[in-house]
Parts: structure tokens; C-alpha cells; sequence
């Protein structure tokens, strides 16, 4: 029977050990079926070039087996054959009747009796064996008479024999022959008696004077006349003439062993009923049938296999008899069967594309099928597309698109090598693996040197023998290294006995030496165990692997069964591999290669799918969706598991009972509970919103309760966490250039990912280690990927494939499905791969959602806007308004004080119930204030040296204006005055106390004297008062101190002088005690802004940062991790409340107390024209820094200056106008770059002092509410060239899908679209429906006539983005982002820009 090996080249076929190619290219055929007389290749090649005649001569072949190694010794000329009756094949005349079929048609077992001279009967008269078996020292006969009473033999008289022996030694996966030459000289004419079974006799003249040498894999026996293979000592069977072969054998034997009948044996219980006899009684494979449960088959003589091991479409048997005489089981209603036995849906019938592997669905098709595509077959009328022409795969049955195709020059990738011959590159890891790959085998040259194993001897020349052929007299090395020097001093019983194991002689003298499976340690006489199942790549085993003492042995999980050969498992029933294909989802048999269709409602392209094998649901998302929906597996019903959301990537919790989904533009990863209908949105619970940029794909292990994802934003990783979001790390953040789809073996226990930049695929450990890349020219576009049992599976969008091949090697591609449709989401399903593992949510009663967390645990989650209670099990609403906003780099994250409880597990413990807000435009973020009355968020950023203002509505954040960009400088502190907006700040080219109007931008220095660097503020408007940290001035005795003023600046004076680096200032909600964090002691003081009643206590190391609220109060740490901690007022202690990996830089508490009270600058800015700042009894009006006032209502220019030019803020130099704000540095203090009021937009005015805030609760951050489907980021990979601080580009981006331009209108955010695009966020292409461009604000004339250049603006603007795209791959994660390019015409030249970037192709997508 043929093996057919589907590949992309023909030419490339790999065939496997003991087989070869037919000469089309299109299978492979065994070495025994080649000339058999019957036709096994298509084009029937194995029948072709046989031998006609077989030779005839006379001779004698004496065959040794010695351990694996077959030797053939041939006296005389031996040439004897006989001709099979077909003609086509000669076999070894001693190979005729000897019960065993050489002959395909049998004729070497006919009629026997007549065809054999001398033939002996024997096993009563059953078996016919030739005269010369009997003693021979071979039991042939089962019942041993042909080893019976054997007589003397003579010896070979003065016969000079001439013996060559190739020796296969096998080390490393690496094969080379060793040649070496033999001279025996036997001159004597005595006699013989008694030859041992398999035994090797040695002249008893010879005997007497020289001690005897046995070849390799036997061992003498007692008498020293007989060499003896290992395995024939304590067999039951005595081979020595004296018998000791049998003596000193276990008469019991050890738990996990079976004993063979004849008592003298044991071999481990594995092997039992393995197809292979270890007993020379064979009773180790007798009565196999009771030893496995389901046996119904015996095949090879003593294997047995389960019943639904038949006719499964995999040959099991090395006889294939268990794919024999298979009854038609026949295809169902809805399908088609194709000649070879395939079952195909009925609706791929003559659809101009075969999907039968012999092509029986496209014949006899009355019309000519209407092809989709652009090409078509010329004669045999299959549809094509462009990427299959000339793929080195024939797609049409007429060959005619592998006619005539150019040679591409050839160009390997980094993790591919060339061949010599420089016409195909392989990957890396296939460099020296033993196998040839390259056609002229140049990736198997050039290894260095091969080492040996632990119990072998290397020599100089570097082959490898076993010990017991060193000094023995015979050069075995080439190089005869083995032999001289000190050979001639042999182990004596000192050496014997400081030997664990055993002496050998060497050239070196005396060596202790081990067996196989143990090595010699560092002493030289010592053995210690391999472990043979540890640091090895390949695995011995392909699933578990348990070491045993000088030797291993192989398992296999639950479910699965040892294979042949008892390294490699197989699952019980067929797995499926489920793809989409555009709309489509397909179901194709791994074994059968059927091929079904599911129902699908899909308009557009399916690009994730999982399922969910207890309800017998495939769940998937497409681009047309704004939810995910479901497909039975019986073909019969769909629906909707959850509206209103938008998914990127799906993965189903079949453990806890849950579904994962990526949202790619709000960057985060939701979970929902499974239901059998349909659940509100508002039900899911976010799992991780926290420093996600743009994930990509998503892979669960529920086993392990762990999830991971590709990452693809501005740094490229594979991330991994709980499956509740906690104990979260980056695993791989190397070898990676565009990760894309990932997938997780369960049983390897690694982790895969596709690469498209790279094109490759790549693994590694679930810890990130030993990480490995298969470059191949099959992985061009890899896109989505599964992993099965050995084999991984994945789809290749842009030549529309789905591909398998082996999981570690990546040998022996095959083609699986080729459709003209682009293939996406590939998933392998099988029942066993969702079963057998209790259920941690079972065991604990969750009143929302139950999630798996490492171990795996059970953790409960809820729902946006409720908050988990002490209890870890129960959601409630929010009754305590108090709240904590901590800032990172991009983000600020809103947690309730509600949620505040102790840790008790820290393995569990993440962020609490939390809302995370992305700060459009910032990367650095350094310092943050908040003001409640206007919902307003103030910033700074070291990335672009700024302070802006973010207005917050709903649960997103809006960039509202620019207040102030410095140049060369950086601002070190800052805080707010929320009475009338002012902002107070310090940099550190200005290390002075200075206030800045907002939005007017009027700037004043308040204090300005002996102030080394101020890194914190603090304010309490209502008292008037201002608190801040020096650090001193270099020089100075002050090293660092607390200080207090009024808000003008006067009554300054230190309240603290003792102080290493105070920080993160922040008042008590009467304004009479300042509180700080000191990082360089570690303590938390606080004192009286008299200077009076100073305190502190003691905290844990890595204080950064304190917040107070209602009394309350918390701090942050930073030692690996930040953790935050409270302060237990009831029992005096210190308890964490939780910690995480991300970056926090500071934290700020709002309560009932927070921003209540008033001051004199409340109403009106305190009559004042420019500045208001509060005092404890009244307030102070202050002119900016270069005027002063002119009257008691008006500020006017101080005339300090020449005309033309204004006054450096240090007032120590004069600078012409139009030096301020040029983007160059003039004064001194770098002020006349000190730039303010540049906004976005137009807008009115931030802040409008109205009357005093009332004492209620702070307007409270609300919960996550659902965004209108908005598209990803189209920016680049590479960080060089990200553009990471424009502000409006990323609202556009984000709020208007890349596509239209954010406003500011009555305090709104809004999209204004560009012509061909319409919605509320610019999501609707206007190229389909032809709708025209939607006219946005007031119709007045002179408002028409601004929106038509503003988009004339936008549309330049966006062509100009598009002509600096960098050369980086495009950053396209969300399946908008795909949408946009199915919808793009695609340009028919390529730019040198465009050559890097992924090549997955959706021009086609409907």
C-alpha cells in the first residue's frame, strides 16, 4: 500500500525510514512492497527496473546477531536465489519455506515439502525448516528439536577466511558507517563439541593460551570458550556449554516487572504484550488479548489493538491489518463519497475547486463550475488563484499551472540555512539532526565532533565503541587509538572493586566504565543513573516519560494509547480540525479526511472561533458582528451568546464555564459567563484592562488556570496570566516580530505562536525558556494556529492553506485543505482535550462569576459597577463613594475604598475591583491632580515636557488642552487649586514655587529663594495654605525639608527639618497636619502645620507614595512588585491590600471630604484680573510676572523691558518677542519656552469659579460603559518611528476609527468624517452604500465653509500619514483594522516600505 505524503514541492517529499519515493513525487511506497508483484505507486514505479533472473551458486552465509546489529559472514560464493512466481522479486534460497511469506503472492511457502531438499518437519509436523537450520545454533522449531541432540562439528580445516563487516552505529540521531577489517586465521584441525545457541567458539588450542575476546553485545562464559550475546544470559535456555549463562539469575522479580515463564528473567511490565519478545519463551507476548481492555484485534503476531482502533483511517499494525477488508461505512445524506472512501459535503459538489484527494467531486460535472476567481484551469476547468500558480503543488489536473515557472532567487531567513547547492533553505534546527534535508545533503556536513554516549569509548579519530572492544587486540578505531599503550595491564581485583560498576582495559590503563543508561561521574569510579527523560530535544517520549534506573519508560495521559514502537501515543475516535474559511466553517477529518460545513450566519470574514464540546457549540466572531454568536456541531441551530461587544479574539473556559475575548481598541480582555441563551452585556466582568497596548490573539489552558496573548503594540511579547488576571508576565519578549495567533499544548506544555513578520512559527515553555523558531517556506504567512497531540496545524491567509506538519521537527509538511477562499481560524477538536480535570468553581458558590485562577483555583468576579465583598464571594453596590486614583505611565486606574481587603492569598491577589483610564497622547507620566467639580484630569508628561487637561465623561478620558509645554525643562512637582483652578508647579530649570492660571495663563513666582529642588506640592485652598518639599541646595547644611507658606507665597516657614526625601505630600481634611512619605528612611511622618506634634511610623521598604482620605490611610511600596497597604486604625496594624506588576508613580485619595469648602477667590476669581490666591484670612490678586497693576481692577506691562522685547521669568535678562515660544531656549531659566494655553481644539474656558462645593459625595468615576465599535490603531511596529504624543491623532485614531478628525463641541467630543465615510465614529465605509458625506454642525454658510477646508485639511493630512509609514509591519490587530484592508484596493506594485510588513491578504474578504 502507498503512504501518501502531502507536500507544497513535490520534489521536497520525505518519505519515512524504511521507505522511498515513487518516481512522481506523489507517495511513498515501503521497501518490502518495491518489486512484489503488485503495483503500489500510482504511476507504478515500484514495479519497475525488478530483476528479471536471480543468481544461482552454492556457499554458506552464517548470520550474528550481536545486541541491534545484524552481521553476515560468507564463506565461499554465496549467490543462491529464488525467483517469487510474479517474476519480479529474488529472495535467499534459505528464506523459501521457512514459514514466514517473502513473496507477495505466497509462492515462497507452496508446496514445501517438494520445493525443499532435506526438509525437516517439526512443531508436529506443522513447520517446515531446511537441513541446514538444524543445529545451528537458532532455535527455529518452537519446540527446539532442530537444536536437539546435536552432534560434533568439525572445524574449518586450514581455512584462511577474508571477513569485511559494516558496522551501523547509531549516536545523536547521526548515522555513519564504519568499515573495518577482519582477519581470522584458524591453522588447527581439532574438533568441537557442543556449539552453544548464537554462540561465537574459539579454537580450544587458541582457548588455552589467550584469554577469548567477544565481539560487541556478548560476553563469555564461564569456561572462556564461548562468547554469549547479553540477551541470551538468563533466558531460560542455557547457550554455554557449561551452563553458566543460566546461573546467578532473579528467581523473583520487582514490583512493576513481569517474570518470563521459564522463571529466570525479568523485563519491566511496559513491555509486556508490546509486539516485541523480550522472553526467549515468548511468554511475555502470550494471552495478550486479557491484558488490554477493548482488545478485539491480534496483528504482528502477538499485538493486540482496540476495536475502534479498525478501520480508523490510520494503519496501526505493521501488517496493516487492521485497515484491511474495512466494510464501507458509507458517507450520510448530506455528503458526497468520493472513490478513495472521502465523505465530503454535498455542497462542495462540483464547486470548481477538488476537495477529494483522487478529484472525484470535479468529474462528471455537466457544467462548467462559475469560478469566484481571477484564473482557471485552461483544460481541466478548476478555478484558481493567483498564489497557487506555480506553488510547487499541481493544482490543475492538467499540470498546467507548474508549467513554465520562473526560479525565484533564493533568499533564507534568520532562522534558516542555506544549502551548499544554494537552491533551498531549511531551517535551523534541521541543521545536523541526523536527517538529510538538503539535496545534496549539505545540512548534514560540517557537524563537528559527534560525542558519545556515557558508556561508550571515543576515539582520537571520534568514532564511538563499546568498551569491551578496546585492547582486544583488534584496531577498531580507525585510527587505532583503541589498542597500544598500556593494553597490555588489565583491571586486577583493586580495580574491580573501587569500580561501582565495571573495569575495562584501555590504552590509558585500567578505566572503570558504566552501562547503558548510566553515566560515570566526576571520580572516574562511580555510576550514577541518566536521566533519560530530562534536558533531551526530542523528547524519548512524545508524552510522559518516567526514568527508571539505568533506562526509562514511556506513558501516555488518560485517553491516549501507546503506539507501536511504545514512544509515541495515539487518541481514541478521529479529531476534527475546525477552520473558517471567509464566511464558511468547516469541519475535516484529521484521519478520514472528510470534509463538512457548518451553519453559519456570517456576511463577512470568521476571523476566531473555540468551542464548547459539553453543549456541542462552535462560538466564533466575524467583522459584521458586534458580538459573539454560535454554531451547533449537528448543523441544525445558531445563535447569540452576547451582544453589544466587540471581540478580536475568543477563547472558550470549558473548565470554569466561561468565554475570554480580546476587545483590541479598548484594549482590554473581558470574560462572560457560558449560558444556553443569551446574556445582557452589561454582565461580562473585565479580567485585564491594566498596561494592555494592543493584544492580539488569545489561548487558554484552564487545566493550569492560565491564559496567554500576543502583544503587538509599541513592544512586541507574549504575555502570560490567571485566567482571573493575576500573577501576569511577559514570557517571550524575544525572537518575535509580529506575533499573531497563539495556541497552548497541553501536553508538551508550551506555548506557540505564529510570527507573519518573521513568518515562522515559534514555542516555547509556559515559563518563556528554551525558546524555538520553524522558519520554513510552508510558514510564509502563518496566521492562526492549533496544536494536537504531535502535529500543529495552522492557516496561511494569503496562499489560502491550512497546513500540518510534526510539532517539534516540522518535517513532513502536508497540505490539508486548499479552498479559493482565505482560510483564518483553525481550532482541533476532540472530546478528550475538554474532559478530565475537576472543576474549582463547583466547590465555591459565586453570586456572579466564577473564574480560574493559577493552580487552578476558583475566584469570583463582577460585573462592572458592583464590588466584591470581604467575603471573596458576593457583589454589591457601591455604598462608600471613596476612591483612590493611581497614575502609570498611560493610564490612571480608579479602585473603591469599598473593595479594601487584607490579602490572604498572594498568589490570588491582583487589582481589586478597578477602572482603567487611558490618557490619550501621554507615554511618561509623572505627576496627576483631579478636579470633581469639573471632572477634569490634569497631567503631566516628561514625554513631551507638558501639562495638559483631560476631560472625563463616562469611562473615557478626552483630550482637552495643552495648558502648558516647556522646552528643556521638566516639571517636578505639581498640584492643583481647585477653588479657581490655578495650578501651582516647580521644574527643575525653575526650582521655584509658581503658579499658572488656567486657562488665561497668567504666570507668577511665589517663592524663589533658597530652594534646591522641589519634587512635591500640596494645597489646601480652603485654609489658604501651601505645603512643599526642598530638598535642598547642593553646598548647603539643609539637606532636605518640609515646608509651608501661605498660597501668595508669604509666612513661609519649615515645619520638618529632619527629613532624607520626603514626598507625595498630602493634607488632612482640615488643613491644620501635612503628611508625607520619606523614601530615604522608609517612614510615613506627619506634622502640625505649626511645627508642632510631629509622628511617623515605620513602614516596609520601598516607600514611594501616601494618600489620606476620611483619616484613612494607604501607601504604596515598590520592591519588584507595587504593593499597596492601609493602615488598620482599630488593631494598630499594617496590612496589604494588594499588589501587582504594573508601574504605579503616584496615588491620590478622594473622599466626602475631598474639595469641599471655599475662600475668598471663590466667586468672581476674587475681583481680581489675573491671579486670585487665597490666604488663611482673605486673599492676595496677583498681576503676572512682567505686569503690574495699573488701577485696583487692571494689570498693565511693567516697563522693565525695551519695546519689542519681554522680561525672562527669573527677571535677571530681557528677550526680544518673538524669541517666546520658538521652540529655542533664550533665558537663562529656559521661561521664555514656558508656553501656555495651546489647545487642541476650541473650547471654552476650563474653570469658571461659581459658588462654594457643597460637603456631598465626590462625583464618583463611573463604571465601564460600552464604546460604539471604533477601529485599532494603523501605526507602525517600529518604536523608532511611532509617533507616541499626538494627542488629537490619537483621538482621531481611537474616537473616529483612524478616519475622520475629533471637535470640541458644548463640552462634546465629536467626529467630523471625511468624504466616503460616515457615523458617529466614522466607522461606515461610504463607497458601499454611496451615501454622501453627512454635514456636521450648523448649516450656516460660513460654518459649511470651515468643515469643507477643515476636511480638505484631514484628507491631506491622512495622505501624508500614509506616505511616512514607516517600513515596519502595519500594527492592524482589530478586525476593523482588517476590514479597512479588504476594503483597500490593493496597489499592483509593491513599495520597499511595504516588502516587511506581514503578507496576509484580505483583498478578498466580503
Amino acid at each position: 500500500m502507498t503512504q501518501m505524503v502531502f507536500s507544497a514541492e513535490s520534489s521536497s517529499l520525505k518519505c519515512v525510514v524504511g521507505s522511498q519515493p515513487c518516481k512522481d513525487g506523489f507517495g511513498c511506497v515501503l521497501y518490502s512492497h518495491v518489486c512484489d508483484g503488485e503495483v503500489d505507486c500510482k504511476d507504478g514505479s515500484d514495479e519497475e527496473d525488478c530483476t528479471s533472473g536471480c543468481n544461482k551458486g552454492t556457499g554458506l552465509v552464517v548470520k550474528l546477531f550481536v545486541n541491534t546489529f545484524e552481521f553476515y559472514i560468507a564463506y565461499g560464493s554465496v549467490n543462491d536465489q529464488f525467483q517469487c512466481a510474479h517474476r519480479q522479486k529474488c529472495i535467499a534460497k534459505d528464506e523459501v519455506c521457512d514459514g514466514i511469506h517473502q513473496c507477495q503472492d505466497h509462492s515462497d511457502e507452496v508446496d514445501c515439502t517438494r520445493l525443499t531438499e532435506g526438509c525437516v518437519q517439526c512443531d508436529n509436523k506443522s513447520r517446515c525448516i531446511p537441513a541446514n537450520f538444524l543445529c545451528d545454533g537458532d532455535k527455529d522449531c518452537l519446540d527446539g528439536t532442530d537444536e536437539a541432540n546435536c552432534g560434533t562439528l568439525k572445524g574449518f580445516e586450514n581455512v584462511q577466511i577474508s571477513l569485511y563487516t559494516f558496522m551501523s552505529h547509531f549516536h545523536c540521531m547521526r548515522s555513519f558507517v564504519m568499515l573495518t577489517r577482519f582477519i581470522w586465521l584458524y591453522q588447527e584441525e581439532d574438533q568441537y563439541e557442543n556449539k552453544g545457541a548464537s554462540s561465537t567458539f574459539v579454537p580450544a588450542a587458541v582457548a588455552s593460551s589467550t584469554p577469548i575476546k567477544c565481539l560487541l553485545g556478548s560476553r563469555p562464559c564461564k569456561n572462556t570458550v564461548q562468547c554469549v550475546p547479553f540477551n541470551h544470559f538468563c533466558d531460560g535456555e542455557a547457550d554455554c556449554r557449561d551452563g553458566s549463562d543460566e546461573e546467578e539469575c532473579k528467581l523473583t522479580c520487582e514490583t512493576g516487572q513481569f517474570q518470563c515463564a521459564h522463571g529466570k528473567k525479568c523485563i519491566e511490565q511496559s513491555k509486556v504484550c508490546d509486539g516485541v519478545p523480550q522472553c526467549q519463551d515468548r511468554s511475555d507476548e502470550l494471552g495478550c488479548a486479557k491484558w488490554l481492555q477493548g482488545c478485539s484485534h491480534q496483528c504482528d503476531n502477538s499485538r493486540c489493538i482496540p476495536k475502534n482502533f479498525l478501520c480508523d483511517w490510520e494503519r496501526d499494525c505493521v501488517d496493516g491489518s487492521d485497515e484491511a477488508n474495512c466494510a464501507d461505512m458509507g458517507c450520510s445524506d448530506t455528503e458526497f463519497q468520493c472513490i478513495s472512501g472521502q465523505c465530503v459535503s454535498a455542497t462542495l459538489l462540483c464547486d470548481g475547486h477538488p476537495d477529494c484527494q483522487d478529484r472525484s467531486d470535479e468529474d462528471g460535472c455537466t457544467n462548467k463550475p462559475a469560478c469566484t476567481t481571477k484564473h482557471r484551469c485552461p483544460l481541466s476547468h478548476e478555478c484558481l488563484v493567483q498564489e497557487w500558480i506555480c506553488d510547487g503543488d499541481q493544482d490543475c489536473k492538467d499540470g498546467t499551472d507548474e508549467k513554465d515557472c520562473p526560479v525565484a532567487p533564493l533568499t533564507c531567513g534568520k532562522f534558516q540555512w542555506s544549502c551548499n547547492s544554494k537552491t533551498k533553505c531549511v531551517p535551523t534546527a534541521w541543521r545536523c539532526d541526523g536527517m538529510k534535508d538538503c539535496d545534496d545533503g549539505s545540512d548534514e556536513t560540517e557537524c563537528g565532533v559527534v560525542k558519545c554516549l556515557p558508556h561508550q569509548f571515543q576515539c582520537g579519530s571520534q568514532e564511538c565503541l563499546d568498551p569491551i572492544l578496546v585492547c582486544n587486540e583488534i584496531s577498531n578505531c580507525a585510527d587505532g587509538s583503541d589498542e597500544g599503550g598500556s593494553c597490555q595491564i588489565t583491571c586486577a581485583e583493586a580495580d574491580d572493586r573501587r569500580c561501582s560498576q565495571h573495569c575495562y582495559t584501555a590504552p590509558q590503563g585500567p578505566r572503570c566504565r558504566c552501562t547503558a543508561g548510566f553515566r560515570l561521574l566526576n571520580d572516574g569510579q562511580t555510576c550514577a543513573d541518566i536521566d533519560e527523560c530530562e534536558g533531551r530535544w526530542p523528547s524519548v517520549c512524545s508524552q510522559l516519560c518516567i526514568n527508571t534506573l539505568g533506562s526509562y519508560q514511556c506513558d501516555c495521559h488518560p485517553g491516549y494509547i501507546m503506539e507501536t514502537g511504545g514512544h509515541h501515543c495515539k487518541i481514541t475516535g478521529e479529531p476534527f480540525l475546525l477552520t473558517s474559511v471567509q464566511t464558511d466553517l468547516f469541519a475535516f477529518g484529521l484521519r478520514s479526511g472528510s470534509l463538512d460545513v457548518l451553519s453559519s450566519s456570517a456576511k463577512k470574514a470568521i476571523l476566531s472561533l473555540d468551542y464548547d464540546w459539553r453543549e456541542q457549540r462552535v462560538f466564533w466572531v466575524s467583522l459584521d458582528t458586534d458580538g459573539v454568536r454560535w454554531s451547533s456541531l449537528d448543523k441544525k441551530t445558531t445563535g447569540t451568546l452576547i451582544k453589544g461587544v466587540r471581540a478580536d479574539s475568543i477563547a472558550v473556559d470549558w473548565l470554569g464555564r466561561n468565554l475570554y475575548w480580546i476587545d483590541g481598541v479598548k484594549s482590554q480582555i473581558f470574560a462572560i459567563g457560558l449560558s444556553k441563551g443569551t446574556v445582557k452585556s452589561v454582565d461580562h466582568s473585565v479580567i485585564l484592562d491594566e498596561d494592555l497596548d494592543q493584544p492580539r490573539s488569545l489561548a487558554l489552558l484552564p487545566q493550569k488556570g492560565l491564559m496567554f496573548w500576543t502583544e503587538i503594540g509599541i513592544v512586541v511579547k507574549i504575555e502570560r496570566a490567571g485566567m482571573d488576571g493575576s500573577e501576569r508576565t511577559a514570557v517571550v519578549n524575544s525572537s518575535l516580530g509580529w506575533p499573531g495567533g497563539v495556541a497552548v499544548d497541553p501536553i508538551s506544555e508550551r506555548v506557540y505562536w505564529t510570527d507573519e513578520r518573521l513568518r515562522a512559527i515559534g514555542s516555547a515553555t509556559l515559563d518563556g525558556d528554551d525558546i524555538r523558531i520553524l522558519q520554513m517556506k510552508e510558514t510564509t504567512n502563518p496566521f492562526s494556529l492549533s496544536v494536537f497531540n504531535d502535529m500543529l496545524y495552522w492557516s496561511d491567509a494569503k496562499k489560502r492553506v491550512v497546513l500540518a506538519a510534526h510539532k517539534i521537527s516540522g518535517k513532513n509538511p502536508k497540505v490539508l485543505l486548499k479552498r479559493p477562499r482565505q482560510p483564518f481560524a483553525v481550532k482541533v477538536i476532540h472530546p478528550l482535550l475538554q474532559i478530565g480535570i475537576e472543576n474549582q468553581c463547583e466547590k465555591i458558590r459565586c453570586s456572579h462569576m466564577c473564574v480560574l485562577s493559577p493552580g487552578p483555583k476558583a475566584v469570583c468576579k463582577c460585573p462592572a459597577g458592583l464590588l466584591l465583598a470581604e467575603d471573596g464571594l458576593a457583589c454589591s453596590s457601591l455604598i462608600n463613594s471613596a476612591y483612590l486614583l493611581m497614575l502609570s505611565p498611560s493610564t490612571v486606574t480608579q479602585i473603591y475604598l469599598q473593595s479594601k481587603h487584607p490579602v490572604t492569598d498572594l498568589h490570588l491577589q491582583g487589582w481589586p475591583a478597578h477602572l482603567v483610564l487611558q490618557v490619550p497622547g501621554v507615554n511618561e507620566a509623572t505627576f496627576m491632580d483631579f478636579s470633581l467639580r469639573d471632572h477634569t484630569l490634569f497631567v503631566t508628561d516628561d514625554g513631551t515636557t507638558s501639562l495638559s487637561s483631560f476631560k472625563l465623561k463616562g469611562s473615557n478620558l478626552s483630550s482637552q488642552a495643552q495648558l502648558l509645554k516647556l522646552v528643556g525643562n521638566t516639571i517636578t512637582a505639581m498640584a492643583l487649586d481647585w477653588v479657581t483652578g490655578n495650578v501651582y508647579w516647580s521644574g527643575n530649570k525653575q526650582p521655584r514655587l509658581q503658579v499658572t492660571s488656567v486657562p488665561s495663563g497668567y504666570t507668577a513666582v511665589l517663592i524663589k529663594e533658597g530652594i534646591g529642588r522641589m519634587e512635591s506640592i500640596a494645597l489646601h485652598p480652603p485654609r489658604g495654605r501651601v505645603c512643599f518639599t526642598n530638598l535642598g541646595l547642593q553646598g548647603t547644611s539643609t539637606v532636605a525639608t518640609v515646608e509651608c507658606a501661605n498660597m501668595d507665597g508669604a509666612g513661609r516657614r519649615v515645619v520638618w527639618k529632619d527629613a532624607v526625601q520626603p514626598t507625595s505630600l498630602v493634607f488632612s481634611s482640615n488643613g491644620d497636619t501635612i503628611y508625607w512619605a520619606d523614601k530615604g528612611s522608609g517612614t510615613i511622618g506627619s506634622v502640625q502645620l505649626d511645627g508642632s506634634g510631629y509622628m511617623e511610623f515605620k513602614v516596609d521598604d520601598g516607600l514611594t507614595a501616601v494618600a489620606l482620605s476620611d483619616y484613612a490611610l494607604l501607601w504604596m511600596t515598590v520592591s519588584g512588585k507595587t504593593r499597596l497597604w492601609y493602615r488598620d486604625n482599630e488593631k494598630q496594624q499594617n496590612k496589604l491590600w494588594f499588589e501587582v506588576a504594573t508601574v504605579v508613580i503616584s496615588l491620590k485619595a478622594f473622599s466626602k471630604s475631598s474639595q469641599t469648602g471655599s475662600n475668598e477667590c471663590s466667586q468672581n476669581n476674587g475681583n481680581c484680573p489675573h491671579l486670585c490666591l487665597a490666604t488663611p484670612g482673605g486673599r492676595t490678586c496677583r498681576c503676572a510676572h512682567d505686569q503690574i497693576y495699573v488701577n485696583a481692577t487692571h494689570c498693565g506691562p511693567e516697563q522693565r523691558c525695551p519695546d519689542g522685547s519681554r522680561q525672562c521669568l527669573d527677571q535677571l535678562s530681557c528677550q526680544s518677542v518673538d524669541k517666546f515660544c520658538n521652540g529655542q531656549v533664550d533665558c537663562d531659566d529656559h521661561s521664555d519656552e514656558n508656553c501656555v494655553g495651546l489647545k487642541r481644539w476650541s473650547e471654552g474656558k476650563l474653570f469658571a469659579p461659581t459658588q462654594p462645593h457643597s460637603s456631598s459625595a465626590p462625583p464618583s468615576l463611573p463604571p465601564v460603559t460600552l464604546l460604539p465599535e471604533v477601529a485599532g490603531l494603523n501605526s507602525t511596529l517600529d518604536v523608532k518611528d511611532l509617533m507616541k504624543n499626538l494627542d488629537a491623532e490619537q483621538c482621531s485614531q481611537k474616537r473616529c476609527s483612524g478616519n475622520g478628525h475629533c471637535i470640541e463641541s458644548n463640552g462634546d467630543t465629536a467626529c467630523v468624517c471625511p468624504l466616503l465615510y460616515s457615523g458617529d465614529a466614522c466607522e461606515d465605509n461610504l463607497l458601499k452604500t454611496m451615501q454622501g458625506p453627512i454635514v456636521y454642525g450648523a448649516v450656516a454658510l460660513c460654518a459649511g465653509v470651515v468643515f469643507i477646508a477643515l476636511l480638505a485639511v484631514v484628507v491631506t493630512r491622512k495622505k501624508a500619514n500614509k506616505r511616512r509609514t514607516s517600513p515596519a509591519a502595519v500594527k492592524g490587530t482589530s478586525m476593523t483594522d482588517l476590514e479597512n484592508k479588504a476594503e483597500t484596493i490593493p496597489s499592483t506594485q509593491t513599495s520597499p516600505a511595504d516588502a516587511d510588513k506581514p503578507e496576509v491578504d484580505f483583498q478578498n474578504i466580503p
